[in-house]
C-alpha cells in the first residue's frame, strides 16, 4: 500500500486503486452512486486507455455494490481541465451539472 493510499484509509472513506502507471480514488455517495474523484495516469502512458481500464475496474465494484451511476467532475480552472472533460465525455459520460467553478458528468451502468 502507497503512502498515500495509507493517507487516504486514515482520513477518508475514499477508496483507490493503484497500478504501475496510474491510480483513482472512488467513493460510494450513497447506494446508486459512486463518484470518481480522480484519476491519474504517467504521462507516457496517456492516450493508451489507462484511464478508461481503471473506471472500468470502479464501475464494476460499483455494479457489485448495487450502485446504478458513475460520477466524475472537472474544475474548469484547474490546470488541464480540458483534456479532463475530454476524458470524462470520450467514457460516455454526459454533462449533469454545473455551479460557478465544478463541472459534474454522471453516467448509467
Amino acid at each position: 500500500m502507497s503512502l498515500y493510499a495509507e493517507y487516504l484509509a486514515e482520513r477518508t472513506t475514499d477508496q483507490i486503486i493503484e497500478t504501475h502507471n496510474a491510480f483513482a480514488t472512488y467513493k460510494f455517495l450513497d447506494k446508486d452512486t459512486c463518484y470518481i474523484i480522480d484519476i491519474y495516469v504517467l504521462p507516457e502512458f496517456r492516450k493508451s486507455g489507462v484511464a478508461s481500464d481503471i473506471a472500468d475496474i470502479i464501475k464494476g465494484i460499483a455494479k457489485e455494490k448495487g450502485c446504478t451511476k458513475l460520477i466524475g467532475s472537472v474544475v474548469p480552472s484547474a490546470k488541464g481541465s480540458t483534456t479532463s472533460v475530454k476524458v470524462l465525455l470520450g467514457y460516455g459520460m454526459k454533462l449533469q451539472s454545473s455551479t460557478n467553478d465544478f463541472v459534474v458528468f454522471e453516467k448509467e451502468i
